[in-house]
């Protein structure tokens, strides 16, 4: 597989769980807030991860937001101004999988949607797609 296929699989599958996220918000009462959380925390991970691969940035198999964001302000300190939101964020990494004491409402929900939008629209600001210089990979 080449570079540029291998971003859009990154991007793809960081999109597809922003978009459960979304679906699950809109269509199931009670709304699953631990999964909703969850997926905002892995689409932002594979969105940072992205960033990371395209700027050819050596990354760890890691779920923590922030230190992925820590190498994304390396490349760029423009970053820095989503650490409120990786911080919140990376505690849906693995947490909500299992039986926890953790405290989700319909608010984290709602906020952490908002919050890898914002990232997503961010991190596609910064790339351009190898094929095709002038064109950048477009937020839905």
């Amino acid at each position: 597989m080449d570079r540029n296929e291998e971003l859009r699989q990154w991007f793809a599958l960081s999109e597809q769980n922003l978009q459960v996220a979304k679906h699950l918000i809109k269509t199931m009462h009670p709304t699953p807030d631990e999964t909703i959380c969850n997926n905002c925390q892995q689409s932002v991970e594979k969105y940072l991860k992205g960033y990371l691969f395209f700027n050819n940035v050596v990354f760890d198999k890691i779920h923590n937001l922030s230190q992925l964001l820590a190498k994304c302000i390396a490349v760029d300190a423009d970053f820095k101004i989503y650490a409120r939101q990786c911080t919140f964020l990376s505690k849906y990494a693995v947490m909500p999988r299992y039986p926890n004491n953790l405290q989700i409402s319909y608010d984290d929900a709602v906020s952490s949607i908002r919050f890898a939008d914002d990232i997503k629209k961010f991190v596609l600001s910064k790339v351009v797609l190898s094929h095709n210089p002038t064109q950048n990979v477009k937020p839905q």
